[in-house]
């Protein structure tokens, strides 16, 4: 990992402690924005090339029976913001409303997720002390035996809910909200990106193993010989088992599994190098 150099003073290490320091997030076009602020007010050269593009799922026909089942549900379960704004525009087209999920303990796997939820009038009983879905199942572990769960999540996702749920004798449903795909419009500019040495970024983020996943996809073998002095960072224990898994060495893992846990770790790795 480059040096960045000697900083004029302590006053502006901290006011911009990114400065100098070029940042890919391959976050969903539509999400990266927060993320790419945040990281540009500290001083990062941020870009923007998305590993993952977020579709509506082929059918909605599974989501759209158990909304409208809803008073069978005693449990929510979900563990994304896109998932809760899938299921509400899905209340929406069939004129349901919130009332509809009142009665409903509600379960989100995150601080953006529950975040999501209650800006839309629900309130969340359960969020977890660590946002993975083994510590959803930890927190609701004797809560749910004989009731009826509706979990709402992308096609391709970790089974650890479901499983475990049903082990303790809940009944889940699990729903399909929306589906991830690559983008294949961002192979070329990605492989530009990695080619040139003056643009290629000190450090890339990873949010979820579908971005580390759909990213190696993404490249050629000649690509990954550009990867050794890229530093890795990963917003969590799941998404770094995946990029050590696919063979990425893990440079920064956020201890709070959060946008603002991933800012800071990067912050202070980058801090580290400089001194």
């Amino acid at each position: 990992m480059r040096n960045l150099g000697h900083l004029p003073s302590s006053k502006s290490h901290s006011a911009k402690p990114l400065k100098g320091t070029r940042i890919l997030i391959g976050r969903a076009r539509h999400q990266a924005g927060s993320l790419s602020a945040d990281l540009r007010k500290l001083g990062a050269d941020v870009i923007e090339i998305p590993f993952i593009e977020i579709r509506k799922p082929r059918s909605y026909k599974p989501l759209d029976s158990a909304l409208r089942q809803a008073g069978t549900y005693g449990w929510l379960i979900l563990t994304s913001v896109n998932g809760v704004e899938a299921l509400w525009d899905r209340l929406k087209k069939l004129k349901l409303t919130k009332r509809n999920l009142r009665h409903l303990k509600v379960a989100a796997i995150g601080p953006a997720t529950k975040r999501a939820i209650e800006k839309r009038g629900l309130k969340v009983d359960v969020i977890p002390e660590e946002y993975v879905a083994e510590s959803v199942v930890e927190s609701l572990h004797d809560q749910v035996s004989g009731q009826r769960v509706l979990l709402a999540r992308a096609k391709v996702a970790r089974d650890v809910i479901p499983r475990e749920l049903r082990r303790l004798g809940a009944h889940v449903d699990v729903v399909e909200a929306y589906e991830t795909v690559i983008p294949e419009s961002s192979r070329k500019v990605l492989h530009a990106l990695l080619r040139d040495a003056k643009r290629r970024p000190h450090v890339i983020t990873f949010t979820s193993s579908s971005t580390v996943r759909n990213f190696l996809q993404l490249l050629s073998k000649k690509d990954l010989n550009t990867l050794k002095d890229i530093r890795m960072a990963s917003i969590g224990p799941v998404t770094s088992a995946t990029l050590r898994e696919l063979g990425l060495a893990v440079g920064v893992e956020a201890s709070e599994y959060t946008m603002p846990g991933l800012i800071s770790a990067i912050v202070h790795k980058t801090t580290l190098d400089t001194l």
